[in-house]
């Protein structure tokens, strides 16, 4: 069994930004990554709605990093677990988490792993799902890269984690404010 995938809104930069906000199923877990900053909330209900998810359904919230533009909509799902790159948040519990060879399991087609670059604290969600794996990550912003992100403290490791996500052979990347793309040897890295 494998996971469904759908891409709730898609982001954008410019003289205004938005983060990709997408919607992952599996089995219990109905999960949600990057509910950050949206031109309307209606971006990420409506398509919820459409796809008959209750934001109270909503067991699990994923953070790639922590700036706004990825977060400020989590408190949209109030019975779901919020994660991020060093633990699993429950009302009032920090639960530690734990990684192996820097991926963890949130479901069987669903995991974390750890991807520093854009931040020093990124993690990539990896779904396995009829069409392949898809990569959820900030390591790229669009199709298109950047080349450079602005952002990074250190462009080497965020050439390696981009390196470590293709080398995994995903047959889409979900970006941090794009449209899923098909990553192909001109892909940056």
């Amino acid at each position: 069994m494998t996971a469904l995938l759908d891409v709730l809104t898609a982001g954008y930069v410019g003289d205004r930004v938005a983060g990709t906000v997408t919607l992952v199923r599996d089995g219990a877990l109905v999960a949600v990554i990057d509910p950050g900053m949206v031109a309307d909330r209606d971006r990420i209900l409506g398509p919820l709605t459409d796809l008959q998810v209750a934001p109270g359904d909503v067991t699990d919230v994923v953070f790639s990093h922590h700036h706004p533009d990825h977060t400020v909509n989590a408190a949209l799902f109030p019975n779901a677990r919020i994660h991020d790159f060093q633990a699993t948040y429950v009302d009032d519990q920090w639960i530690d988490r734990e990684f192996e060879d820097d991926v963890a399991l949130l479901s069987l087609s669903v995991r974390l792993m750890l991807t520093p670059g854009h931040t020093p604290q990124d993690v990539t969600t990896l779904v396995d799902t009829d069409r392949g794996l898809v990569a959820c990550t900030h390591l790229w912003w669009s199709a298109g890269g950047p080349l450079e992100d602005p952002y990074a403290e250190d462009a080497a490791t965020l050439r390696a984690s981009r390196q470590r996500v293709l080398d995994l052979k995903p047959t889409l990347i979900v970006p941090g404010h794009g449209a899923p793309f098909v990553p192909l040897p001109s892909t940056p890295l």
